[in-house]
């Protein structure tokens, strides 16, 4: 019995320690984030709009935008080699779970890992579950003035205003998640434009200037 209970209460530590430092990384993120911000007004609408042309060409690069596909949940690939993106291969479908939990996880292949992405061409892994982008998100073969509207909007893009949207990059590099992987896919892969440190100052901007979108 005193073992048990000594085993509890073990565990229950162990627990709230981890919360803390779960807590204490989302709060250096946010702090970070905020560094980020800009004043808003303090960028010009050009430069805002010169800004969003960068993000654009950095969120519809395959390594970003081929999980940002429709309900019927197919992703698309650009294997090693290639710089066009194409269906994925080996039938492989999301589902409803948009994580393939209905038949084939993304999991199987993708691992959940922090090591560097070689070497190619195996899967490529993150630091978080392998999934689609939620059908919210969807923006694979839209036009960039539709992406923008999409992203500047509250109701589309998960409740966030411009300092969300940057603690968000922040916050998935914490956790080595897709967005900075997109520039380290392993050797042979196709990268965005610049860098993630410059796609979160264009986002940055973009914001500051009020998140003009093309018309």
């Amino acid at each position: 019995m005193k073992r048990s209970v000594i085993a509890m209460v073990i565990a229950a530590s162990s627990v709230a320690a981890l919360t803390g430092i779960v807590a204490a990384k989302d709060e250096a993120t946010k702090d970070d984030a905020a560094k980020d911000v800009l004043p808003r007004g303090s960028v010009s609408r050009t430069q805002g709009l010169e800004a969003w042309k960068r993000i654009e060409a950095v969120i519809t690069h395959p390594r970003c935008a081929n999980c940002h596909v429709d309900a019927k949940a197919i992703p698309i690939w650009t294997p090693a080699g290639e710089s066009k993106p194409r269906v994925h291969g080996m039938n492989i479908h999301g589902g409803d779970s948009r994580a393939g939990a209905e038949a084939a996880p993304c999991g199987t292949c993708h691992m959940t890992s922090a090591m560097p992405n070689d070497p190619a061409p195996a899967p490529p892994r993150a630091g978080i579950d392998w999934q689609l982008a939620p059908v919210a998100f969807i923006w694979f073969g839209k036009s960039g003035a539709e992406i923008c509207a999409q992203l500047k909007d509250p109701q589309r893009n998960g409740g966030r205003d411009a300092a969300g949207l940057v603690e968000h990059l922040r916050h998935d590099a914490s956790q080595n998640g897709f967005i900075p992987r997109g520039w380290a896919p392993g050797a042979g892969r196709s990268t965005p434009p610049g860098t993630f440190e410059d796609h979160v100052k264009d986002v940055a901007l973009w914001g500051a200037a009020g998140q003009p979108c093309p018309k």
